[in-house]
């Protein structure tokens, strides 16, 4: 008689155990997706301070205008690669902290759904003659909560991979401006 609130509880506290496991491994996801970007961000202004300031010394030691110009061209080029070699990096890195969220989320929610439905399961071997009706409509329910949670899920994986590939789209179309323009001010050179 006694066992059907032992079981809640035994449930809700694993629950809670379950649902702090999850923000611990999202809490380590994010602060290691923020340390790979603040590293990355580092070294991409490391680097452009080293490169800027040869850039600056080769203008410097231009003898004319149109070899400061040449030049100033020449290293568009360069430059451009840099930027989206970087916004490729930066997609990387937030595509892979997606990823590891969503498997967080997945598996979790796959658990909690096993022992959800074993609760069920254990209380209907308790449960009164002509209860059959709510334990069913339960069973429905966290089945449709399942349905949804799986098109969502898949709704969001789409909206994932249409950002990615419009950002790189967006990456590859700004490389084709800048190696035109670069090719435009070494002609005009």
């Amino acid at each position: 008689m006694f066992a059907i609130p032992e079981q809640f509880s035994t449930a809700t506290k694993n629950q809670f155990e379950a649902q702090l496991a999850i923000l611990n491994s999202f809490a380590s996801t994010a602060f290691d997706s923020v340390q790979k970007i603040v590293d990355l961000n580092l070294n991409v202004v490391k680097s452009s301070l080293q490169e800027s300031s040869a850039a600056a010394q080769q203008l410097i030691s231009a003898k004319d205008p149109q070899e400061f110009f040449s030049l100033s061209a020449a290293q568009a080029q360069p430059t451009a690669e840099k930027a989206l070699a970087y916004s490729r990096h930066l997609v990387g890195i937030t595509t892979s902290t997606q990823a590891e969220f969503a498997k967080a989320a997945e598996t979790q929610i796959a658990e909690t759904n096993r022992k959800v439905l074993s609760l069920v399961e254990e209380l209907s071997k308790n449960a009164p003659a002509g209860s059959e009706n709510a334990i069913a409509l339960i069973k429905s329910a966290i089945g449709n909560a399942n349905a949804g949670y799986e098109q969502l899920s898949k709704t969001t994986k789409h909206a994932v991979e249409t950002l990615e590939g419009n950002l790189n789209a967006a990456a590859s179309q700004f490389a084709s401006a800048a190696e035109k323009t670069t090719a435009r001010a070494r002609k005009a050179a």
